[in-house]
């Protein structure tokens, strides 16, 4: 298997922000452990170093700890942790450039209320078109 990397952010980080992306979607629910470095730099064809720095990052953050002998896993409370942060990140830094966005297109609150309330219910839709 092959990985596209970027280009503008070093691969470490990247690897970092897939694997926060897996916990906070459930992939790695908390207590299970996360592929070893070894398998991780086989798979995508990088430095064990570069595994190993991105793991240091998240036990760094408190989200995964190293089990002596058995490898990392998530920590308890580590989904919680990064819901807060990704919600924090998000009204700091995202809804205020879609405000200004919005207003750079003329669209009141009222119109994206609305939009947002369709595409809520249609992602609801087809989740339940999905269990059937």
């Amino acid at each position: 298997m092959s990985k596209q990397w970027r280009e503008d952010t070093p691969i470490y980080i990247q690897l970092k922000d897939e694997v926060i992306d897996l916990i906070l979607n459930g992939t790695y629910a908390e207590g299970t452990s996360l592929p070893s470095v070894r398998n991780i730099s086989a798979e995508f064809n990088i430095n064990h170093l570069t595994v190993a720095k991105s793991y240091q990052i998240l036990v760094e953050q408190g989200l995964v700890e190293k089990r002596r002998g058995m490898g990392m896993f998530v920590k308890a409370g580590a989904h919680q942790q990064l819901l807060q942060q990704q919600q924090q990140l998000f009204f700091e830094q995202e809804l205020p450039q879609f405000i200004t966005r919005l207003n750079q297109l003329g669209i009141d609150s009222q119109t994206i209320c609305d939009a947002i309330d369709h595409h809520t219910a249609q992602s609801l839709q087809d989740k339940g078109s999905d269990h059937e």
